[in-house]
């Protein structure tokens, strides 16, 4: 093994076998990017690195049971893609509104909102889609309150505003301070409707 792709694999494994998605820029501060893809080429040529999809290799893991390669961690591949390709990427909102108890839904395929184009990327044998997502909502991306309103906004006016659900009550129930806080922060950068519901849930928040 040549000396960048010992640094390469030593990288790698800090993260631990199967924790990391990685990308060429993630190594560019060892070499030129022709370099690095040549040496990640090689790495999957010896099967000490896989390559997933376009550009994202991982350290396969082998599973006990199936004695198969465990496929990489989804969170992971996203988180990668988004490096690769510069884009900002937050998780959809049904999946937003099951995690904060508003929906029984649940996502049967992967499905996150972008800053970036609608597409859809295929990683080994899964496919993940990017829905491209208005500057209002991905102004949010990295807050505290970026869940919360994400989830409103997959449920909508009328669901998120009937007495029946229950939504402001829930949020006032769950939601960390921090969180409330945020969203009263930046309260002017939501529909009248989603502004209203803040205000509901804000409770004894600071």
């Amino acid at each position: 093994m040549n000396y960048l792709s010992d640094k390469i694999m030593k990288r790698v494994r800090a993260h631990g076998r199967g924790n990391w998605v990685c990308t060429p820029k993630d190594f560019l501060d060892l070499g030129s990017r022709a370099a690095i893809d040549q040496a990640l080429s090689r790495l999957a040529k010896r099967g000490q690195l896989r390559r997933v999809g376009r550009g994202l290799y991982h350290w396969p893991q082998i599973s006990d049971l199936s004695k198969q390669v465990v496929p990489p961690n989804p969170a992971q591949t996203v988180a990668a893609i988004a490096r690769r390709d510069g884009i900002r990427v937050i998780d959809g909102g049904m999946y937003a509104a099951n995690r904060l108890g508003l929906t029984n839904a649940v996502q049967v395929s992967p499905i996150y909102l972008t800053d970036g184009p609608t597409r859809q990327v295929k990683v080994g044998r899964t496919s993940i889609e990017f829905q491209h997502a208005g500057t209002r909502l991905m102004q949010w991306y990295g807050r505290p309150g970026c869940p919360v309103v994400n989830a409103l906004r997959w449920l909508g006016r009328h669901v998120a505003t009937h007495p029946g659900n229950r939504v402001v009550e829930r949020l006032r129930r769950q939601l960390p301070d921090d969180v409330k806080r945020d969203l009263k922060a930046n309260i002017t950068s939501l529909p009248s409707w989603m502004a209203e519901i803040v205000m509901q849930v804000q409770g004894d928040a600071a």
